[in-house]
């Protein structure tokens, strides 16, 4: 007789909220965790995009999306998304941490603004959303929270000061969150992406510097397609990565490897 093998991939009944989630990375990491049964709610503070998105995924899979708009430096949007979330579907199983935004350039040609709005986005956006799922993963004894972070919170590259500190930061909390966690059953860990062909890099896909720097240095020597990332963001969502604490899992085609 045959045992029935364990599903490790399997997420029917959970949810996940994904931050940034109508476009990009991270409407791309929404459809895997869809594709796998996963219920998602998408947020963002472009309500047509949220929508849109929402939309597409209700259209091509079965679990149930929904859409919250909201800005993830906002304490208040970010409770009232938990809340909202808890009210519809009773848990939160995953957050996805993929809202973020990049603004390039010298140091010497930056404003402190830019610096600071970069780092409330991709930080403090972060440090937010995952406070305010804490208390409902605690009481599960249960739960994922997967950051966006970045190759370049590993390495470094000129002209991103703002990117390179604030995804520096990212690596940095989820080991500090992971660790602190850990004991009730809750695995933070994070995606380093490459290059990747998404709205935030299309201004300078065509640049000798992307061309010789960026994605001439990965060595498949192209942009990544954005449905690449979905692997890593199922397997971290999943049981599957239930011994994972604080990891940092690059997909970039080696280009940190070289």
């Amino acid at each position: 007789m045959k045992l029935p093998g364990i599903k490790l991939f399997d997420l029917n009944e959970r949810v996940a909220i994904i931050t940034g989630g109508s476009k990009g990375l991270g409407l791309a990491m929404a459809e895997g965790l869809a594709s796998a049964g996963c219920r998602t709610v998408i947020v963002n503070r472009n309500k047509e995009e949220g929508q849109a998105a929402a939309l597409k995924l209700n259209n091509e899979y079965d679990p149930e999306s929904i859409f919250i708009q909201a800005d993830v430096t906002d304490e208040d949007a970010i409770n009232n998304m938990v809340h909202t979330t808890m009210e519809k579907f009773g848990r939160i199983d995953i957050l996805i941490n993929s809202a973020g935004i990049n603004i390039r350039g010298a140091i010497d040609e930056l404003s402190h603004d830019d610096f600071i709005k970069v780092m409330k986005v991709n930080v403090d956006g972060i440090w937010l959303a995952s406070r305010a799922v804490t208390p409902h993963m605690k009481k599960n004894k249960s739960g994922k929270i997967i950051n966006l972070a970045s190759t370049l919170g590993l390495v470094g590259l000129a002209n991103r000061t703002p990117y390179a500190s604030s995804k520096g930061a990212v690596v940095q909390m989820t080991r500090a969150l992971g660790l602190e966690l850990a004991p009730f059953n809750i695995n933070v860990n994070a995606i380093c992406p490459g290059p990747f062909l998404t709205e935030m890099n299309i201004p300078i896909a065509d640049t000798p510097e992307a061309k010789n720097f960026i994605v001439g240095a990965t060595a498949m020597g192209r942009w990544g397609e954005l449905k690449e990332i979905q692997g890593a963001a199922l397997f971290l969502a999943s049981d599957a990565s239930s011994y994972m604490v604080g990891s940092m899992v690059t997909v970039d085609a080696g280009w940190i490897a070289k």
